[in-house]
């Protein structure tokens, strides 16, 4: 298994402030919104969703760190020292992305992407949530196929501008066969409507 990191180097090193994010006791709220729960929706449906997929897995917790095997949580050096999107990023939108994922919490069955899915924890698969909002059946009513699910997604939670107009998250797709890829990505709000603005590899695994 071969682990390729896209690492970038800052060039603008007069422009990394060395902030500390500092997470005290129930600073980070255990539950989301259902508007993050949207967002998670909509990456889905633009980067991995094809006709033929029949069953997401997703992982329940939360990731709170951007490399596998990383020790501790994601770090505010971290992300500026890889100057991900150019350095483009707004430092508001990076500082809220980090503090928000400093502690795992728990995804809800709150997705609505059109799709049955089921939730993974600790590599196994969980029995089906009888709230979930789309429909997940313990046996399928039909043969799914390998190639038919997407297995498996993890999503860090979402981080935000103060205006709520820009929106930052990790995705990572880790497969079977311990391939895999994670990256960030960056939306931007058109309206009442999230559209994707852009995307950067952080890992692949190959």
């Amino acid at each position: 298994m071969k682990v390729t990191a896209a690492v970038m180097v800052w060039s603008l090193p007069f422009l990394i402030v060395q902030l500390p994010v500092t997470v005290e006791s129930g600073q980070v709220a255990a539950s989301m919104a259902k508007e993050d729960y949207s967002l998670y929706d909509r990456i889905i449906e633009d980067k991995f969703l094809t006709s033929q997929i029949q069953l997401v897995l997703l992982e329940r917790m939360t990731v709170s760190r951007l490399v596998p095997d990383q020790d501790g949580s994601m770090s505010l050096d971290f992300l500026q020292q890889q100057g991900y999107f150019d350095g483009k990023l707004p430092q508001e939108l990076v500082r809220d992305f980090v503090g928000a994922n400093q502690i795992p919490v728990p995804l809800e069955p709150k997705f609505q992407f059109g799709v049955r899915y089921r939730f993974i924890s600790d590599g196994t698969t969980e029995d089906p949530e009888a709230s979930d909002a789309v429909a997940v059946l313990s046996t399928p009513a039909w043969p799914v196929r390998a190639t038919s699910v997407l297995d498996r997604l993890a999503f860090s939670r979402v981080g935000r501008t103060l205006e709520n107009d820009q929106a930052l998250v990790y995705v990572e797709n880790v497969r079977p066969d311990e391939t895999g890829t994670g990256f960030l990505v960056w939306y931007h709000r058109q309206g009442q409507e999230w559209k994707l603005f852009d995307t950067e590899v952080v890992w692949t695994m190959r």
